[in-house]
């Protein structure tokens, strides 16, 4: 009989965590949180909000930061070559002012 009950209990668990029917890491992060800190509030909140972002953008909390940073970079790269671009054209045009200046 209890030999019955263990393999119930080891396909049980091969189940949950070896297929991804539950989110382990979702679970293990708040949890490591709560151990960590003491703090049930803090990591009940951490659940949450991951839960939320997930929800509505389909990211995790990471990987929504990491994009947000990504988009903050390329355009500052953007704003930098633009940057550059107009202060060459202005160089350009001052010397072209200074020889009709020297020629005149």
């Amino acid at each position: 009989m209890s030999n019955k009950i263990v393999k119930i209990a080891i396909i049980a668990f091969s189940f949950f965590f070896l297929t991804g029917f539950i989110p382990v890491m979702s679970i293990l992060g708040p949890g490591i949180t709560a151990v960590t800190s003491g703090n049930i509030y803090k990591a009940s909140a951490q659940f949450l909000i991951d839960q939320k972002i997930k929800k509505e953008t389909g990211k995790n909390s990471f990987a929504l930061v990491k994009q947000e940073i990504e988009k903050k970079n390329q355009q500052n790269k953007f704003n930098e070559d633009l940057k550059k671009l107009v202060e060459k054209r202005i160089e350009i045009t001052r010397k072209k002012l200074n020889l009709n200046n020297i020629i005149q």
